[in-house]
């Protein structure tokens, strides 16, 4: 991975909580060439590092991990998400924004093609967790110092015609590259991955508001899938933000900088770790490492060593800093639990102590690599939708033998991705007798049964994503989540905003604070 000076100085940056940043243009209205293969890389960095406080509360919201007990009861606060909010827009979108203005004048249309295709994914992703953003009257410096708020329908039609502009630029690349390798950290320069993940992300997009006009999804859906070479067809094709393994600065994962160290900021979600223990699941062992082999539910001392939290516990954290579960090698880059487990169900077959030889310990910032990876869009997720869609929409599309690829691909991802950092795979046979299992269940179940397996495979499949769960949950209410012990409001249909940016934006009116309660009880708009 080529990280430049400048893009691991800003996920240090935003990784580690940090609210103020230095541009790092000398002249950000008059970018050259070069500039821009330095501006595109740090775009694709400045958006993951950005994620962390976003990722982290909905993976909260979705019973994937406890990163806040407030979240995690529902209560959010103007400054849960403010770093997020705030480096996206004076970070991503803007050097996104020099990207796009200047190579097109230029006809650098390599850069503008993945520029407006990294634009179009998180202009979308931030309409689907705000609702109302900034849109038209964004990033245009001091002609507009309080930009009004655009609905998200109307920034969804736009950033549909983004992305198709995007391809056509791509078209006007000749070569197979659009820009240099050392320029863009996903693909490296390829000009059919970035192709494949255009035209999933208008898939996710239909999808996603099919409730609002199921027969314009369909129609688009079915001429997305008339030709699926032109997805993302493959896990090597994966949308997918790859962290470093460097510590000095630091470039690995938020979530193993934050929790491979003597202090601590999560838990892991009990509700998760049942999910995947009770259904013999083997991907446990890649997602969750145990820090203790006896440690349980409430600090117990008496249990297998999946120790979390339920959703919705306030009560205040014992001394458990070496007791608690934590991430494990899967997405984080941290270890790859490999030890015995206690009380493991004598009819399991996938999830088994056969090979478990290892011995348990309190990880610390040596163990692991930390290079981890953010899965923004997936051969597995393109598979579940096309799942979703075909059952929901009559796409004329297999939702059984979708389901049964989105099964197979995210098995052989963690699998693979846990070999290459430390942790062993899983057999050819071990996954597709895994993926047996579950087509038996699909198979017996009814078209609302289906529905809820398709979901909640791709709930497995997308943890280190929680975003993208989130608006899953809110489309479909699947999975079926756990009753939190002590809610303190409603589940959010909204995240809060910037408490900056309500301060500081004069076209909000006077009362901003009515305008952030109804955050929390306001559906998205494609949410029916």
């Amino acid at each position: 991975m080529r990280y430049t000076y400048i893009t691991i100085l800003i996920i240090s940056l935003v990784a580690g909580g940090c609210k103020k940043f230095v541009d790092i243009n000398t002249d950000p209205n008059n970018p050259t060439t070069a500039q821009r293969s330095l501006l595109l890389p740090s775009t694709q960095v400045s958006m993951a590092a950005n994620m962390y406080l976003i990722n982290s509360g909905t993976s909260t919201f979705m019973q994937q991990a406890v990163f806040s007990a407030d979240l995690s009861r529902y209560q959010q606060q103007g400054t849960s998400f403010d770093d997020s909010w705030n480096g996206f827009y004076s970070q991503t979108l803007n050097d996104l924004e020099s990207i796009i203005s200047t190579g097109s004048a230029q006809g650098d249309w390599g850069y503008v093609a993945i520029a407006r295709l990294e634009k179009a994914y998180l202009v979308s992703l931030m309409v689907d967790l705000w609702g109302d953003i900034p849109y038209s009257e964004s990033e245009k410096g001091q002609e507009s110092v309080s930009p009004a708020f655009d609905k998200g329908t109307p920034i969804y039609e736009s950033v549909l015609v983004l992305i198709d502009s995007a391809l056509v630029n791509a078209g006007k690349v000749t070569t197979s590259t659009l820009v240099p390798a050392s320029a863009d950290m996903i693909y490296g320069g390829t000009k059919a991955s970035w192709i494949g993940m255009g035209n999933s992300l208008k898939l996710k997009l239909y999808n996603q508001i099919r409730l609002v006009d199921p027969t314009r999804s369909a129609t688009a859906i079915k001429a997305l899938i008339s030709d699926p070479t032109t997805l993302i067809t493959s896990n090597a094709t994966d949308y997918t933000f790859k962290f470093g393994s460097a510590q000095n600065p630091n470039n690995r994962h938020p979530w193993h900088r934050i929790e491979y160290q003597s202090a601590k900021t999560f838990y892991m979600c009990q509700a998760f770790i049942d999910l995947l223990f009770n259904n013999d699941d083997p991907r446990l062992r890649y997602f969750i490492y145990r820090q203790n082999a006896t440690a349980g539910l409430n600090n117990s001392t008496n249990s297998n060593g999946y120790y979390g939290r339920n959703p919705g516990d306030g009560t205040a954290a014992p001394a458990d800093l070496n007791r608690r579960s934590t991430f494990g090698v899967y997405p984080a880059g941290g270890l790859y639990d490999n030890a015995p487990i206690n009380n493991l169900p004598v009819t399991n077959v996938f999830l088994t102590n056969t090979g478990a030889t290892s011995t348990l310990k309190v990880v610390a910032t040596t163990d692991g690599t930390g290079a981890g990876i953010i899965p923004f869009i997936t051969n597995a997720m393109v598979k579940f939708i096309r799942a979703e869609a075909a059952l929901t929409l009559a796409t004329g599309d297999d939702a059984r033998q979708n389901f049964s690829d989105g099964v197979v691909a995210n098995l052989s991802s963690v699998s693979a991705f846990g070999a290459a950092n430390g942790g062993v795979a899983l057999s050819a046979a071990t996954i597709t007798a895994f993926k047996d299992k579950l087509l038996v269940s699909y198979d017996a179940a009814d078209d609302a049964g289906k529905l809820n397996m398709v979901m909640t495979q791709k709930y497995i499949a997308t943890y280190g994503n929680g975003m993208e769960s989130y608006n899953d949950y809110r489309r479909t209410a699947l999975p079926v989540l756990r009753t939190p012990l002590s809610p303190l409001t409603t589940f959010p249909l909204r995240l809060y905003y910037s408490q900056t940016e309500l301060s500081a934006n004069t076209s909000l009116g006077d009362n901003v604070s009515a305008l952030q309660i109804a955050q929390q009880i306001t559906p998205v708009f494609w949410d029916k």
